[in-house]
């Protein structure tokens, strides 16, 4: 390899073992926290820049982001393999060691001050705002993760290293942020498995996908507290809330049982996979995504033995 990108993607697809029921369906778990800034989001990020510079973009531009965490890493690394410059707006509400990883990347960091530490939909809004007014600039390049197609078609392949091992299954659930990885790799998939059920996943604080308002949480990379414009009603099944604190418990109990160490996110998927496990019942299949490592949590109460309430 002539750089880390390289490296991207092709990460394990592994069954759980010991935290599913023998009576239900088989779950497995593709461990995007094995990319190499521990999150899914290295590919969505590596497809945009590319795609930027492919039209131009980034010429006399900075590329810029706000995000809850890991895209602004994932932007920082990228950035900094291929030699380019990198902006990031991101807030308090989210992982500091996230944070502390742009900044070692080489990033520009600007910290949104959030209320009590909590995700909410205004956050979100003075984030995007403020790189709206920083585009407009002409200073800096906007990737703009919720608008972006490169955050759909960048989860083609992901859903291609899933069929290459796993050819046939029966669900696929995903947690809803942008809802790049669900809808880019859902309909990769379904052109496969034309009877696969497609699932997005929620925070039951903020699920506005099941039609409710949104409220705060503090589950990074999920439900930013509107339906994001790249969502596909029409190729989603069904939508699945998940108590953050069950989300939480999960995490906690893939590290102790199963070896496995990863986020909030993937807590959400892994609770909402065995649901739809059970109701499938023996001899089928759920897959389900692991976004992240749990190393990126560690400044956090994620893995303290006595959680907080949320």
């Amino acid at each position: 390899m002539n750089s880390l990108v390289s490296a991207i993607g092709h990460t394990p697809l592994i069954r759980l073992q010991r935290i599913v029921s023998s009576n239900h369906a088989n779950v497995w778990l593709k461990l995007e926290g094995m990319n190499p800034t521990g999150s899914y989001k290295d590919r969505m990020v590596l497809a945009q820049v590319r795609d930027a510079i492919d039209a131009g973009q980034l010429e006399q531009a900075i590329p810029l982001e706000c995000t809850g965490g890991s895209t602004g890493t994932s932007l920082a690394f990228v950035c900094a393999a291929m030699e380019l410059p990198s902006a990031i707006i991101t807030s308090d509400a989210f992982s500091q060691d996230k944070t502390d990883s742009m900044r070692a990347f080489g990033a520009d960091v600007i910290v949104e001050p959030s209320e009590n530490g909590r995700i909410t939909p205004c956050l979100w809004q003075r984030m995007r705002n403020r790189a709206a007014q920083m585009h407009a600039s002409g200073s800096h390049f906007w990737l703009d993760q919720f608008n972006n197609p490169a955050t759909t078609s960048a989860f083609e392949p992901f859903a291609e290293e899933i069929l290459a091992v796993h050819p046939v299954f029966d669900a696929f659930c995903a947690a809803v942020g942008t809802a790049g990885m669900l809808v880019g790799a859902g309909r990769r998939l379904r052109q496969s498995l034309p009877d696969l059920k497609v699932v997005a996943v929620e925070p039951e604080s903020c699920s506005v996908l099941s039609g409710n308002p949104p409220g705060p949480h503090t589950v990074d990379g999920t439900a930013a507290g509107f339906v994001p414009p790249l969502y596909d009603d029409s190729l989603v099944d069904s939508v699945i809330a998940i108590a953050e604190r069950e989300a939480r418990v999960m995490c906690q109990r893939l590290a102790k049982e199963e070896g496995i160490f990863a986020g909030t996110s993937t807590g959400l998927n892994v609770c909402a996979a065995l649901q739809l496990a059970e109701s499938l019942g023996p001899n089928r299949s759920v897959v389900t995504v692991a976004c992240d490592t749990g190393f990126k949590y560690m400044s956090g109460n994620l893995f303290q033995s006595e959680m907080p309430d949320v």
